[in-house]
């Protein structure tokens, strides 16, 4: 199968190559991306806690690979400082950090105040759908750390995705890792994390629209609290 995955193949494809790797681990499924798509391939990462374990995985297999980091520029401040701590453990890596089209100040302007509050959809699209499109439409192919138990509307996700979204084919090394597995192998390999997640965050993202989460509750339940929205729309 050449590059143009996504272009050239049906869904049936797809399925061909889904159950071809149906045994294999990670590893294997990073080795046949980059196989597959070389420098045409790019880590699209949020620096979270599956971020660090495919972030070790991916240098493991492709010390110099791409990672992309879409900086909405709200993000906290351990987050900025987890990404430096990793550009220091893996240097090799290329992490480039992708800024959106608008300043904060511009986007104010333009959307008026709080726009994260009252369209938190366009403040998405703004700030992180449309950057990680402009780079999308210079690669073949993105990896994702996205796993089935974080929420239903992952569920059904496999190794090798086609992505009607970006017109991609988004690879998901990390499907059938639990939670408890995440943080065995960043425990295990003593890899850096954000120190947000010790303080229950669970998922991490902008500053305005994540919150703690309470013991018990689901772990996505603090992103967009008290709104129907569960996704940024970049896995939609």
């Amino acid at each position: 199968m050449s590059q143009v995955l996504y272009e050239n193949t049906d869904k049936q494809s797809f399925e061909q190559v889904n159950q071809s790797l149906a045994s294999s681990d990670s590893l294997d499924v990073l080795r046949w991306a980059f196989d597959m798509y070389g420098d045409e391939l790019v880590y699209a990462c949020s620096f979270g806690a599956e971020s660090m374990v495919l972030i070790d995985l991916i240098s493991k297999v492709r010390p110099n690979a791409h990672i992309l980091f879409l900086d909405t520029n709200f993000h906290f401040i351990e987050t900025y400082q987890l990404i430096e701590e990793v550009k220091k453990k893996y240097p090799k890596l290329r992490i480039d950090l992708q800024q959106p089209s608008l300043t904060p100040e511009e986007q104010a302007e333009i959307h008026g105040d709080k726009l994260w509050e009252s369209n938190p959809d366009l403040c998405c699209k703004i700030r992180k759908l449309n950057p990680l499109e402009d780079r999308l439409n210079q690669k073949s192919a993105w990896i994702s750390g996205l796993r089935r138990e974080q929420s239903p509307t992952r569920a059904n996700t496999q190794f090798i995705n086609q992505d009607n979204r970006f017109k991609s084919v988004k690879v998901c090394p990390l499907i059938h890792w639990k939670e408890d597995e995440i943080w065995m192998y960043i425990n295990l390999h003593k890899l850096p994390y954000n120190k947000l997640h010790d303080q229950n965050y669970p998922s991490i993202g902008c500053t305005h629209c994540t919150k703690q989460v309470a013991d018990g509750e689901d772990s996505r339940s603090g992103r967009w609290s008290n709104t129907d929205k569960t996704e940024c729309g970049l896995h939609q």
